[in-house]
């Protein structure tokens, strides 16, 4: 039987088979797309509630008039129900319910494990490193502020561990009182393991803790006569004191997350504060997508439950509404944790006035998007009508080159809806097979490697290209569309103005014969820098990644023989690679089991 005849699904009918189980609903259309995923304590009542209803919301009732199918999954519990609605959503991503935008991972603060001197580290990603993370943190800036606070406080080193093998002297930060300069052994490993146990007593939280262990070695050290240094530890013990009396003012005190939400024109924001160990750790927004019944409780109901699903909980949520099942999902989340887990929306005292602030950041911050979005739409009206579209452009796609003196180029493809960047379709492309420094051909080599899949039938096509270049760049790309026969982009140079200076870019239509000269107060043009500017950051960055990675590696790697204490017994020895370079066949046998057939193999790899 083909789609088209396929009977319409009969809801009453399908309701009357279910049972009153707790468990999870997904709805699909006709074409087997899903469309809503919802979760249930009692199945034949919640989905009984979308067909038995006399007359719906009209966005729900839209979605209804698309059910073609229902699957339903029955659980033991309402918390296995919420816990499965939440796992389908994040990996289904259905068009109707809420869905988290910002899937980038949380940083966290690194201490190395297995070393004589473990170093302090900023990190992002798994967490399959030897040693301890800390955090999460909301942002990479807060990350960085406590590692700078830590190297004041307790002076554990920050520096990569390349680079902490091959000193010979102090480094800057030793000289600015920020490192106890193990690298050359100016410290015990005793000293420094004490260094690295209160800096992690700190990140527990436990800082008078820390206070009384080095008021204790101060008197001890008093009593010594070793005033030096006493005077050190009393100078320590007097900025833990400082930082402790900042924070008991200024944040909580328990481990506790505020979240509240604010809905807008179709918009809706998430603010959360982060508090850790009575530690303030700053706020972070988001704006999820809105779910068919948009009440600010159950899109916070739903947020937590997808938020905190793999991401460490805080003994303590403070929320802006009551939220449906609130007790199930505090169970839930306790189960995920392993502790016990609160859920208040009801606070008084400094709770309450955290609450306040994390709702008058969240309706700030919608505030912003709104308008942001309103200046984003006009831009883009007035792209179409510079560029004689027959409608706004829904995907704009700019290319830029990056390189350094022809050095390891990159290419760079970033995007822009309506909605601003779409950074989960950015692209980075590594050139190669090309004259170092010639930007046509690697334009040419980009293009062809984008566009291809646009012509076998894969990936998105935009409406509108963007080049990064004048006439010569713009040919390259009207090349390698009519060669890979791809049809109905407009294709626009962005040519710089005289002097560099921004609001005199001309765009170059070269398959229409024509340049335009927007001029300075062109919302046209305002999109189109902005678009170009990003394409270059991100090729820049992607250049510089890439530069560091080829410098990071030593030509010492590639010869056999040669391995990291070698290495290191080399670089040490002869000062870094320039030394290595520099020296003899003799001169390299000297350095301990390093014999004649490894040296000259060295000096060869050295002198290709």
């Amino acid at each position: 039987m083909s789609p088209a005849s396929e009977p319409a699904f009969d809801g009453k009918a399908f309701v009357r088979t279910l049972s009153t189980s707790p468990g999870v609903y997904r709805y699909f259309d006709a074409d087997g797309e899903l469309l809503y995923v919802g979760k249930a304590a009692n199945l034949k009542k919640r989905v009984g509630s979308y067909f038995l209803k006399p007359r719906m919301e009209p966005r729900i009732a839209s979605m209804i008039s698309q059910i073609a199918r229902c699957e339903t999954t029955v659980t033991r519990t309402a918390g296995e129900a919420l816990l499965l609605e939440s796992q389908l959503i994040k990996s289904l991503k259905p068009r109707y319910n809420i869905m988290l935008r910002d899937d980038k991972s949380y940083p966290y603060v690194y201490l190395s494990g297995g070393e004589d001197y473990p170093r302090l580290a900023f990190h992002r990603g798994a967490r399959n490193l030897p040693g301890r993370f800390f955090g999460p943190y909301p942002s990479a800036f807060a990350v960085r502020e406590s590692l700078s606070l830590m190297q004041k406080l307790f002076k554990v080193r920050q520096c990569e561990d390349s680079y902490f093998r091959n000193r010979s002297r102090p480094c800057l930060q030793h000289q600015i009182g920020r490192c106890t300069a193990p690298c050359v052994g100016l410290v015990s490993v005793e000293d420094y393991r004490a260094d690295v146990r209160h800096a992690e007593m700190f990140l527990e939280g436990r800082s008078s803790a820390v206070i009384d262990e080095l008021a204790a070695s101060m008197e001890q050290a008093s009593a010594r006569l070793n005033f030096e240094r006493a005077a050190v530890l009393r100078d320590q013990v007097a900025a833990l004191r400082k930082l402790q009396a900042q924070h008991h003012v200024h944040g909580a005190s328990a481990d506790m997350d505020v979240i509240a939400c604010r809905i807008e024109s179709g918009l809706a924001c998430v603010s959360v504060l982060f508090f850790r160990n009575g530690i303030s750790l700053g706020t972070r927004d988001f704006f999820p997508r809105l779910p068919l019944d948009a009440e600010p409780g159950d899109l916070l109901a739903q947020f937590v439950a997808q938020y905190y699903l793999d991401r460490p909980v805080p003994r303590e949520l403070i929320v802006g509404e009551e939220m449906p099942d609130q007790d199930v999902l505090a169970e839930v989340l306790a189960g995920q944790s392993g502790h016990a887990v609160e859920i208040k929306h009801r606070v008084r005292g400094d709770r309450a006035q955290f609450l306040q602030l994390a709702q008058r950041n969240a309706q700030a911050s919608l505030t912003q998007r709104l308008a942001s979005r309103q200046t984003l739409g006009t831009r883009f009206d007035d792209l179409q009508k510079l560029l004689e579209l027959a409608e706004p452009p829904r995907r704009i796609e700019c290319f830029d080159i990056s390189h350094t003196r022809g050095e390891l180029t990159v290419a760079s493809c970033v995007v822009f809806g309506p909605e601003g960047p779409d950074k989960s379709h950015y692209r980075r492309f590594n050139i190669t097979g090309i004259t170092p420094g010639d930007d046509y051909a690697a334009m040419h080599q980009a293009l062809t490697r984008r566009f291809r899949k646009v012509a076998e039938g894969e990936g998105a096509k935009p409406d509108v290209l963007l080049i990064d270049g004048g006439g010569g760049q713009v040919a390259q790309a009207l090349d390698v569309l009519r060669e890979l026969g791809v049809a109905g982009i407009t294709v626009v140079g962005v040519a710089k103005g005289p002097g560099r200076r921004a609001g005199e870019e001309t765009l170059v239509l070269a398959d229409q014969g024509r340049e335009i000269h927007p001029g300075a107060a062109s919302p046209a043009l305002h999109l189109v820098a902005a678009v170009r500017d990003e394409a270059h950051r991100f090729a820049i960055s992607g250049h510089r990644k890439r530069r560091e990675k080829a410098r990071e590696r030593s030509v010492l790697e590639d010869v056999p023989g040669v391995g990291a204490r070698r290495r290191a017994a080399l670089l040490k020895a002869f000062g870094g690679l320039a030394g290595v370079e520099a020296a003899g066949v003799e001169e390299l046998m000297r350095i301990k089991g390093i014999d004649r057939g490894l040296a000259e193999r060295i000096y060869a790899a050295m002198h290709p």
